[in-house]
């Protein structure tokens, strides 16, 4: 039985493309890949942790005092801190810093953090209202 030369022809023709096709999906699949893998790639640079700190703070002088501090500190986004319960719960960059540095910033403005205390020339020169109970300087709001 002899085969046509024309059906060998379009035998191999479509052998090739089909090759081709195949080739182009698994091009489609890897961008697809590529397309689905890279969100989460970029949103790791851009991820917050949340930190929840208990400090020495008293008033809402001492609230302000320490928000306005921890703004200005490199990787934090956001701090609020809860005056009945003395908890600041902090929004930072972890590729930015972490939870030693900001424990050490509240320290420096002279808050006790967790179990960082704070640092003495910066609690001396606290209002007497922002002192911890029992300190002799410390004074309640009128």
């Amino acid at each position: 039985m002899c085969i046509p030369l024309w059906t060998l022809v379009i035998f191999l023709f479509y052998f090739q493309i089909s090759h081709i096709v195949m080739k182009l999906n698994y091009a489609i699949l890897l961008i697809g890949l590529l397309f689905v893998m890279s969100p989460s790639v970029f949103s790791q640079k851009n991820k917050f942790e949340e930190i929840k700190i208990k400090t020495s703070s008293q008033c809402g002088m001492c609230k302000e005092r320490i928000e306005e501090a921890l703004a200005f500190e490199a990787g934090i986004k956001s701090s609020d801190l809860d005056l009945e319960t003395q908890i600041i719960t902090v929004i930072y960059k972890p590729q930015k810093t972490n939870p030693d540095k900001i424990k050490k910033a509240i320290s420096k403005i002279g808050y006790d953090a967790d179990d960082v205390l704070a640092d003495e020339k910066a609690y001396s020169k606290l209002p007497d209202c922002c002192k911890k109970p029992g300190d002799p300087d410390r004074t309640e709001h009128k």
